[in-house]
């Protein structure tokens, strides 16, 4: 496994893995416990938007979420405003707090209100996407060859600036950039050069993972390997009987 690029809130990483496994671990994000608001009481709406709309953006603001939180645990937050202008998630008050402050709720003009308790509780994604706390994709590593007879004209096309050309020479850069769009390919088969150039997927893949903000990014993956090893080992146990 090597760490291609790092971020607060997205990992990407090559690994040798197969796609099965990958898939696997892409589809058990959603099985990871999350916080988020699941009830809303609105006493006082005055804005433009319904109480439902309302309920549902609060929904999807996505909570910090620490080692204090467990499948059992449930937060009330309130929400009281008054004042004229834009609703952000920062208004939102309790034990917990939204990870962006600026997600805008709805907006008040002169003299209205809006007034809520909410709920939050643990769910997972396969539940309802306000409970998933990033997303997980991947791609082939791909081995690019060139010959020498390579044509420059091809290495333009390229639009992740893979193929450069430096000294009158074509030479690969970045490869793990390479999504194997073949539009190099295709250009130097326009050029008569079709087998100058040949790209193959590898054994390894390029995974990137991203984090909405309710938990570390390396964290989701080893909780979604977690996860799946559970239902794996009640498999085990339900075959082996």
């Amino acid at each position: 496994m090597e760490i291609i690029q790092k971020r607060d809130n997205q990992i990407v990483f090559k690994a040798e893995i197969t796609e099965n496994l990958a898939n696997a671990i892409r589809r058990y994000v959603s099985h990871i416990p999350v916080l988020a608001i699941d009830e809303v009481e609105i006493a006082k709406n005055d804005s433009p938007l319904y109480d439902e709309t309302i309920a549902h953006r609060l929904g999807l603001i996505p909570l910090k979420m620490d080692s204090s939180i467990n499948e059992k645990s449930v937060v009330e937050l309130k929400l009281t405003v008054k004042k004229e202008g834009m609703v952000n998630s920062s208004e939102l008050k309790g034990k917990v707090n939204p990870v962006y402050d600026s997600i805008p709720i709805t907006f008040l003009n002169k003299g209205q209100e809006l007034e809520i308790t909410a709920t939050a509780k643990v769910g997972r994604g396969i539940e309802h996407s306000k409970f998933n706390p990033g997303i997980m994709f991947y791609r082939n590593y791909a081995n690019i060859e060139i010959s020498k007879d390579f044509p420059s004209e091809a290495a333009d096309s390229c639009p992740k600036n893979v193929l450069q050309v430096k000294d009158g020479k074509v030479v690969v850069e970045n490869k793990e950039a390479c999504d194997m769009c073949d539009a190099c390919v295709e250009k130097a088969e326009k050029l008569g050069k079709k087998d100058s150039i040949k790209i193959t997927p590898t054994k390894e893949l390029i995974i990137t993972l991203e984090s909405f903000g309710q938990m570390d990014v390396k964290d989701i993956f080893k909780k979604a390997v977690e996860e799946l090893k559970k239902d794996l080992k009640e498999v085990s146990s339900k075959i082996s009987k």
